[in-house]
């Protein structure tokens, strides 16, 4: 491409140009523009490939021909060299024209102006000299590390498969004191509680089809009591539970699923100024069964996470070691077991309503469709800091295979409110 064709377009397009400031045209004068205008644009395609074919045959000036082929943009230099005293070459002064007469007939076309260009980066001119790489030396090998740097040497290769396995841990330790002196207007009686517990997850996510949740679930509580003379303490919160759940994947939220659930505790368990032992490790003993779906829950935006087992086939196992327990429990008396088929449904979810506030909620039911079971568990707690938490604790539960009470029906309630020392991973 020599200099006479890059002048030759550059005046086609000031014609263009011209030619848009007549207000009256006619059809035909329109058709001509629009054919002057397709010759440009097949002119300036057909320059381009040519430069990008061979870009070592540019001279120093072809380095501004971007400015025709980029965004219009204002250039300081265009109008200091057209109005200027300063001798500029015949294609220079050929790209200034063109851009002169696009900056005073069709000012709206130029979007960009030289001084926002300069916020991005410096701008060059001219490109003297060729960009190369730089390449230093920094050391030089032994030649007999050379001679055995080959491929026959043996390479050891360490391949670490990937852990799918994630743990989890939350422990706490809470505390609560009530005083009351023996003059007290109201009377009462001064109380010490305090509740301990640990929570260890394991559970494992392949990312494909398999997934194994478990968690053991552990909670201790005594209390003591003045009005109390049998016992110098007697247990509030006592549980050892355990929920394992295998789970395949039908879907991205569903599972086939089957779990199991056991669950007993660690104590006896009194009642104030009674001898009579109501509850035992292994009295009872319940271990439930279930093949359903389980649904994982992510919702609000990853607040409100957990999942939800729904279990058409349940088998339900019931041990009471001591006999005296058994109708307590549900067995008929002298029985040691008690084993019934039903259905079971289990929801155990965590909302985060802040960063320190919490509310965890297990509610689980079943129903052998003669009598029915439901537990409500909810745990409401407050994160002072790392260390230091509170919580409200509130359990109500329904049983009709027990005795029925005269105040309460078949209805129980728990609850307790306490602040102390947390730890988690």
């Amino acid at each position: 491409m020599n200099i006479r064709h890059i002048i030759l377009l550059l005046f086609l397009a000031t014609c263009v140009g011209a030619s848009a400031q007549h207000p009256f045209r006619t059809r035909k004068s329109k058709a001509k523009d629009t054919l002057i205008v397709k010759t440009y644009a097949d002119s300036l395609l057909s320059a381009r490939e040519r430069i990008y074919a061979a870009p070592d045959s540019c001279t120093e000036a072809d380095g501004r021909l971007f400015r025709l082929f980029s965004p219009t943009t204002f250039y300081h230099s265009v109008a200091g060299d057209y109005l200027g005293s300063t001798p500029v070459d015949d294609r220079d002064m050929a790209i200034d024209m063109a851009l002169m007469n696009v900056y005073l007939n069709k000012p709206r076309l130029v979007t960009k102006s030289e001084r926002s260009l300069r916020r991005m980066g410096e701008i060059h001119e001219e490109m003297k000299t060729p960009i190369r790489k730089k390449e230093m030396l920094v050391s030089r090998a032994d030649d007999d590390v050379i001679d055995n740097a080959g491929l026959d040497l043996p390479l050891e290769i360490i391949v670490k498969k990937p852990n799918f396995w994630k743990y989890q841990g939350e422990y706490y330790l809470q505390m609560l004191q009530n005083y009351v002196s023996s003059n007290w207007y109201k009377g009462g009686e001064s109380n010490y509680s305090m509740v301990a517990s640990a929570i260890m997850q394991a559970n494992y996510n392949n990312k494909q089809k398999v997934k194994f949740d478990n968690k053991l679930e552990m909670k201790l509580g005594f209390q003591t009591s003045r009005g109390d003379t049998l016992h110098s303490f007697k247990t509030s919160e006592d549980l050892i539970r355990y929920t394992g759940r295998l789970g395949l994947q039908a879907s991205k939220k569903w599972y086939y699923s089957l779990q199991l659930i056991a669950y007993t505790q660690f104590a006896r368990g009194f009642k104030s100024n009674d001898a009579t032992v109501y509850s035992d490790i292994l009295s009872p003993l319940n271990v439930n069964v279930s093949v359903g779906m389980d649904y994982n829950v992510v919702w609000l935006n990853k607040r409100l996470t957990g999942t939800i087992q729904m279990a058409p086939l349940a088998y339900n196992f019931r041990y009471v070691g001591r006999k005296a327990l058994a109708t307590r429990y549900g067995l008929k008396e002298g029985d040691h077991t008690l084993n019934d088929f039903g259905s079971e449904c289990t929801i155990d979810l965590t909302w985060a309503f802040a960063p320190n506030v919490k509310w965890k909620t297990r509610l689980y039911g079943y129903t052998t469709y003669k009598r029915a079971e439901l537990e409500w568990e909810n745990t409401l707690m407050f994160q002072f800091n790392k260390y230091i938490s509170s919580n409200v604790f509130v359990y109500p539960r329904f049983d009709d295979g027990a005795k029925r009470d005269k105040d309460h029906g078949y209805w129980q309630l728990k609850e307790y409110a306490s602040i102390g020392f947390t730890y988690s991973f």
